[in-house]
């Protein structure tokens, strides 16, 4: 798991300035992120007060979190993603040891990141760990991209794009922790933001996980240049609760 965990983190470090390109553009992860925020403050028992952002990246959801009213602390394990997060509180650190005291959290938000570890059910225990009784912790993970018939977009293609863990797992490992709640979040997308989705270095590697990074954006723009029209792209969001005092 080692080996994996050290590509992931190769990876995003070629990925901030993409990252941003591809926010430009859509606002994927900034909705993503407030849509999760959404479900996590209706769980809740109380305020958000601190929230940590998990896989905080170059600080799109952490803007969020901040906007919405909650402190943010910044916890990634790519240091060139931290590098561009803009966060007071930015903290470099690995989800399965998270460097936090038990009870520090009011919530801990995986926005598009769980789905990028090994072992989610790991990084999901230190997470109950951090989250203080009556806290929720939410994720959200890449379900894929459907044409108008409902069709995967691969399908047709002699490629399969795939994260290093599905969201299945993904929502198996939160509901092994806490009580839980989840549904589908569906996005229209087009051609040319599916293309730029996987120009993202950490992205790509969903294609062609063994090639450097700049080999697989190569390689992904190439596979996915012939694509035409519109397509809907969705993601699976969970949040948990965690259970109170008594």
């Amino acid at each position: 798991m080692t080996g994996l965990k050290d590509a992931v983190r190769t990876n995003f470090d070629a990925s901030a300035d993409a990252y941003e390109t591809y926010e430009r553009r859509t606002g994927r992860f900034g909705a993503l992120a407030r849509l999760l925020l959404a479900e996590m403050t209706a769980r809740a028992d109380g305020p958000l007060g601190v929230v940590l952002d998990a896989g905080a990246g170059t600080g799109i959801s952490t803007a969020v979190i901040a906007a919405g009213g909650s402190r943010p602390v910044a916890l990634d394990v790519s240091r060139g993603m931290l590098r561009a997060n803009a966060a007071g509180d930015r903290v470099q650190g690995d989800f399965d040891r998270l460097p936090f005291p038990a009870d520090a959290f009011d919530g801990v938000a995986f926005t598009a990141s769980l789905f990028l570890v090994p072992d989610p059910a790991v990084a999901v225990r230190e997470a109950a760990r951090v989250v203080r009784p009556g806290g929720v912790v939410g994720a959200v993970a890449p379900l894929g991209w459907v044409d108008a018939d409902g069709t995967d977009l691969f399908a047709s293609l002699d490629r399969e794009s795939r994260s290093p863990t599905g969201a299945e797992e993904v929502e198996a490992a939160v509901a092994s922790a806490f009580d839980v709640r989840t549904g589908t979040w569906r996005f229209a997308t087009t051609a040319e933001d599916v293309v730029r989705f996987h120009a993202i270095p950490a992205m790509a590697a969903r294609l062609y996980p063994t090639a450097p990074p700049e080999e697989r954006v190569r390689r992904a723009t190439d596979l996915l240049g012939s694509l035409e029209g519109s397509f809907e792209q969705r993601w699976r969001w969970v949040v948990g609760a965690a259970g109170g005092p008594g």
